[in-house]
Parts: structure tokens; C-alpha cells; sequence
């Protein structure tokens, strides 16, 4: 087994046992700039996509610094999700696992849909490490079963997304029990304005450490435009997965409703789908993960609150049925592909009015292919935003009128006449375009 670059950093001979079973060889950048610093006890905010590596980035520098002959709590990690705190545990005990049976480090994860009861007895031996979502974290330190006085470092983990989840008071309340020479590190993928009145509270001269988008330039991503060109965009949506055949796929939509409305239509359709967002019970929930990681769904339909923070191994797919409003969305949608070295495609189907934020994708660094499905075969299309595919967009304009002079029947005398005549005008405008 080749040598791992994580032995520079000085880690315990168990820590290195575990990141050589993880197979972790060389750091990622996130981890390169995080780890000396979090050793050192420094306060830190990481601004990084998914993917990165910051799980493990403080993850490592905190088992490192866990004292196991002291039954207290020494470090709390908060999540904005039951799942991503789920993942953050198990993580934490593929390393804890490792420890010499004489100094066993202890990690307990506390999250809402689960047994209280069982996790208040378990309370009896405070756990060296705390993880969990902050609303049921703050339960136990109401109730006075929780001791955190004692922990010197606090993680939040996706902070904009506590935030847009209305959790930063849970953890104001957290870290307002913490001893006032704290350690917190701080990792989000955008630093919002509201978030800063929280972070200049607790962080004094906090070390910033910024990864650039990797996904916006990451050659193993294939970003692929697909014209709906005034189609049935389900229907397109349908010939575009089973042209594709995943290994797994994403759909990507903006809305609970709209994640329902698309599940069930492809499911009539005769696809294998499951769906995620914020409407479903923590047992739909859970219930849901399990099925996806068992590949009992070769597609998903979710909303980005629901996706964020979750890690689904074997995503070759991401649709995106509609682009999100906050661009730095298709940031995070892309990333869930193409992961540990392997290749994936990000498509999108666009309509006319997607131009702007198609463009504006193209500054943040993003560089599109363009495609289309014709009768189940993929034709290159010239760039979307030359003048030639201007006219392909021209042509949608004639789709409706098409669509309404051959959906008429019974109609008022004169209504197919006025319909061709404005069909007639559409095409002569489409022409003088094309020669001009």
C-alpha cells in the first residue's frame, strides 16, 4: 500500500492506520490549509463547494486532539440535516475505530426521528464528541443530560444552509454554554451578509480559507445544453434519462410541488423514482436514503435544501429539469457528480428565458456543450449563443402556433384562418432573420 501524505501533519499511529484504510493519500486543498491551522486550535472558516474534502479537513485535527481518559465532551460538530449528520458519525467512527482499546474515543450523534429516550440513557457517560442537528443537540442541554461547558471546539458545518433553514439561533445557543476561548470552525459555500453578525460574534480575527469552485473547471464534468424548443418539457425530460440509461440520476427541480408533479410522471412513465424534499417525515426520509443507496431507484427528483449536504455515492447524472434561482446552485447540483475521479455529465433543459443566467454560468467558469435529442439519437448543435442557434430559438416561437392550429377543431369561423396567418407572418420574421 502506497505511503500517505497525511503523516507530514504528525497524526497519531491510529489516525494514519485509519485515513490508509480510507485509502486517502494525498490531501485535498481544503484539507491542506485547514488541517495545521485546526491543530493549532485556531478559529477558522472554510468557504468550499461540496466535495472538498472539509468533512475530514476538521474531522482529523479534532480526534487528534480528543484527551480519551476524559469521559467529557470535547467537541460538538453541528449539521444542518439528519442525513449530513448521519454521514458526519459514521465518518467519525471509521476513524474512531482505529483507537488503541485502552484510550477508546467515544462519538454519539443526536438528531431528530430518532429514539429520545434511548440516546437521554446513553447520556450517563458524556461522549467525547457530539454530533447532530442544533435543535436536538440544544434539547439535551435543556434538559441538563447534555454537558458542553467542557468542549473547546464547535464545527458548523454548512452555515448557509443552517442559516436559510432558520438554525443559527440553535447554535448561538450552543455556543453561548461553550467556554469563551472557543474554537470554531466555520465551513459554508458562501459567506451570506446575515451570516456575518454571527460569526464576528463568537470568532475574534477568524484564519478565511477560500476553495475556488473545483466543479466549475473540473475536466471530469461534462455540462451539456439541451433546447426544449417548444417540446413537452416531461416528456423530453423522460427521452432524455433513458437515452442517458444512468448508473444513477439526479433531477434537479426548484419546488416541492414540482419534485412531486415530475416523480409522478415519470413513475407513470415506468421509471424506477424516487424523490426528495422538505415535505417528507423523518422516516420517508430515511426511508428514502436507504432505497437510493440500495439502487432501488436508478433516478431521483430533489430540491436543493433537500440534496445539500447529502452524499450519494455513484451519481453519474445531474438534470437540471429547471435552473435555480441562486446560480451558486448549479455549483452544488454539478458537484454531485464526477466524484473521486470519475466522470459524469451535468445536462440542463433550457427555454429562451434561461439565456441570462446561461450566461451569466459561463463567467462563474462553467463551459457548455450543446445538444439536442432527436428521435433518440444526440446531435451537436452549434454554441448556443451564436447566431445560428439564435434562429433554433426563433423557431420556438413558431411551436405554439403550431401546437394550437392542430389542437383546433371547434372553433369560432375565421379562428384556423387568423392562426395560419399568424403562423405565415412568424416564418417571413424567421426568414428575414436568417438572412440577415
Amino acid at each position: 500500500m502506497a505511503e500517505t501524505q497525511f503523516t507530514r501533519f504528525s497524526f497519531q499511529p491510529f489516525i494514519i492506520e485509519a485515513i490508509q484504510a480510507l485509502r486517502f493519500y494525498k490531501p485535498t486543498e481544503i484539507q491542506e490549509r485547514i488541517i495545521p491551522g485546526a491543530l493549532r486550535g485556531e478559529s477558522m472558516v472554510g468557504q468550499s463547494q461540496t466535495g472538498t474534502g472539509k468533512t475530514h479537513a476538521y474531522l482529523l485535527p479534532i480526534i487528534e486532539k480528543i484527551a480519551p481518559e476524559r469521559a467529557e465532551v470535547q467537541a460538538v460538530i453541528t449539521a444542518p440535516t439528519r442525513e449530513l449528520a448521519t454521514q458526519i458519525y459514521h465518518e467519525t467512527l471509521k476513524i474512531t475505530k482505529f483507537c488503541p482499546k485502552d484510550r477508546t474515543i467515544v462519538a454519539r450523534c443526536f438528531i431528530g426521528g430518532t429514539d429520545k429516550q434511548k440516546a437521554l440513557e446513553k447520556l450517563h457517560v458524556q461522549p467525547h464528541i457530539v454530533i447532530g442537528t442544533p435543535g436536538r443537540i440544544n434539547d439535551f442541554i435543556r434538559e441538563q443530560a447534555l454537558d458542553v461547558h467542557t468542549a473547546r471546539t464547535l464545527v458548523v458545518d454548512e452555515a448557509d444552509l443552517m442559516l436559510d433553514m432558520g438554525f443559527i439561533t440553535d447554535v448561538d445557543q450552543i455556543a453561548a454554554r461553550m467556554p469563551k476561548e472557543l474554537q470554531m470552525l466555520v465551513f459554508s459555500a458562501t459567506i451570506p451578509e446575515k451570516l456575518k453578525p454571527f460569526l464576528k460574534k463568537y470568532m475574534e480575527n477568524p484564519t478565511f480559507v477560500q476553495i475556488e469552485p473545483k466543479q466549475a473547471a473540473n475536466e471530469n464534468i461534462e455540462h451539456v445544453l439541451i433546447p426544449l424548443r417548444g417540446r413537452e418539457k416531461v416528456k423530453l425530460l423522460y427521452d432524455v434519462l433513458v437515452s442517458y440509461n444512468p448508473y444513477l440520476a439526479i433531477v434537479f427541480v426548484n419546488t416541492r410541488k414540482r419534485a412531486d408533479e415530475v416523480a409522478d410522471l415519470l413513475a407513470e412513465q415506468g421509471l424506477k423514482v424516487g424523490v426528495l424534499h422538505g415535505d417528507l417525515t423523518p422516516r420517508e426520509r430515511k426511508k428514502m436514503m436507504n432505497q437510493i443507496r440500495e439502487l432501488e431507484f436508478q433516478y431521483m427528483v430533489a430540491t436543493d435544501l433537500a440534496a445539500r449536504g447529502i452524499d450519494i455515492e455513484g451519481v453519474s447524472h445531474v438534470i437540471n429539469y429547471e435552473l435555480p434561482d441562486d446560480l451558486q446552485f448549479y455549483i452544488h447540483r454539478a458537484g454531485r457528480t464526477a466524484r473521486a475521479g470519475y466522470s459524469g455529465i451535468a445536462a440542463t433543459i433550457y427555454e429562451p428565458g434561461d439565456q441570462d443566467a446561461i450566461a451569466r454560468l459561463e463567467k462563474m467558469g462553467i463551459s457548455f456543450v450543446h445538444r439536442d435529442l432527436v428521435r433518440g439519437e444526440w446531435k451537436e448543435l452549434p454554441p448556443w449563443n451564436r447566431r445560428g442557434k439564435r434562429a433554433g430559438e426563433k423557431e420556438d416561437e413558431l411551436a405554439p402556433v403550431v401546437a394550437r392550429l392542430k389542437k383546433a377543431k371547434k372553433v369560432k369561423p375565421g379562428y384556423k384562418k387568423k392562426l395560419r396567418a399568424e403562423l405565415e407572418r412568424k416564418k417571413k420574421r424567421l426568414d428575414r432573420f436568417k438572412k440577415s
